[in-house]
């Protein structure tokens, strides 16, 4: 990207990073588009030059960091990381642009009709436990998952019968295989049993991996008209990769456990479309057509949003409560019994929407609580080493799932 001179800077220029005073204030925020005042401002200020988007090939810069925009609404634009990240976004939908990639419509951003689609119960007496109470009256969970949880609880459980229950599963099978020599863990060497995966990643570790992944299949039967949920799944799944390189670069202990959070952080979206499908695509349709997040849409809507289903959910499967807690304050870290391993799963969840907003996703970024990334002690500027780890793992990890 093109630094241009203060002398040589000219109104209409398209700025990649946030154009900063001595003294640390932001004068421009990154994306945003140089006139005639912020050229006179900046010399004022002593600013020497600034990173302009693009280059060369910049020639959809201004429609990308326009299009970006919207999505950041709700965030504080003089926020350095949030101004990395903008950054981050603008460039990459630029890019996807130049290789042919056209922005969706207004029509693309609205959901279908769903006036066939009908509800449990009535909006006026639903609410998260009466929800979760019908789900799980009438849907089967994994009979693995249960086999899974009683081995690990039991006193005499061993790696062996760990690894009989899991592999009695074939796609669970194949799915912690490629997991396990994926760029998560970096082997030296592949892993081609689950003997050997328990051996190198560890019992824990594993089980923990297994009793999230296992919840997958439970989630089908979803109406295509909410949701793409090839699109859901590859954020969830990225969600569980930004968490796990997080927890890694904080030095947190057994991973896992915030790599399946992330993987499970909007599991109550998902009883929220089954059981209430006509109420959820209300919320839906309200986030995009007032530019809301979605969890301030379901606030908004239903009285209640998915984390408090979330939370009932999870409850009833009995879920390890180190793994319930992160999923149930990733919108809210702060107020967790440890702010700063829920904040990694904010944070998680903050950057796969970030990743996917050059992938087409739809709706508005939720808040970012800017304590939750204090909390981390990373500076801002790691924050572009976050989206390049993830992006040299994503693929790879992808292909466990999908």
């Amino acid at each position: 990207m093109p630094t241009i001179g203060i002398n040589e800077l000219k109104p209409g220029v398209i700025v990649a990073e946030a154009v900063v005073s001595r003294d640390g204030r932001v004068l421009l925020a990154a994306g945003g588009k140089v006139e005639a005042r912020h050229v006179a401002l900046f010399k004022g200020l002593g600013v020497s030059g600034v990173v302009a988007a693009g280059g060369a090939g910049g020639a959809h810069d201004e429609a990308a960091a326009g299009y970006v925009r919207d999505y950041f609404v709700f965030l504080n634009p003089d926020s350095p990381v949030v101004n990395e990240l903008f950054s981050y976004a603008a460039q990459a939908v630029a890019r996807r642009m130049e290789s042919g990639w056209t922005l969706p419509s207004l029509a693309e951003r609205r959901a279908e009709n769903v006036e066939h689609l009908s509800d449990v119960l009535p909006m006026e007496t639903a609410d998260p436990d009466k929800i979760v109470d019908h789900e799980v009256q009438l849907a089967s969970f994994p009979d693995v998952y249960f086999k899974l949880r009683q081995e690990m609880d039991s006193p005499t459980g061993s790696v062996q019968s760990l690894a009989e229950i899991i592999t009695r599963d074939v796609s669970l099978t194949a799915k912690l295989l490629k997991l396990a020599n994926s760029p998560i863990y970096s082997l030296p060497e592949p892993v081609e049993s689950i003997a050997r995966a328990i051996a190198v990643i560890g019992t824990n570790e594993l089980s923990t991996l297994a009793l999230g992944v296992s919840t997958i299949n439970y989630f089908k039967g979803i109406p295509k008209e909410l949701i793409d949920m090839a699109a859901f799944w590859r954020h969830s799944v990225s969600c569980a990769i930004f968490a796990h390189i997080l927890a890694k670069a904080l030095g947190e202990q057994n991973t896992e456990r915030f790599f399946i959070a992330g993987l499970l952080h909007d599991v109550g979206r998902l009883i929220l479309f089954k059981e209430m499908p006509y109420a959820s695509s209300e919320a839906l349709l309200h986030a995009r057509e007032n530019s809301l997040p979605i969890v301030e849409a379901e606030r908004a809507m239903l009285g209640f949003t998915h984390t408090d289903l979330g939370r009932s959910l999870l409850a009833r499967w009995d879920f390890p409560p180190q793994i319930t807690v992160l999923v149930n304050q990733h919108h809210d870290p702060m107020s967790a019994p440890s702010p700063r391993e829920a904040a990694i799963v904010h944070l998680a969840d903050f950057f796969a929407n970030v990743a996917g907003v050059a992938a087409g996703w739809l709706y508005v970024l939720p808040p970012l609580d800017e304590k939750a990334w204090e909390l981390t002690g990373l500076p801002p500027s790691s924050a572009r080493r976050v989206m390049s780890d993830f992006e040299s793992q994503a693929e790879k990890t992808f292909s466990a799932f999908f």
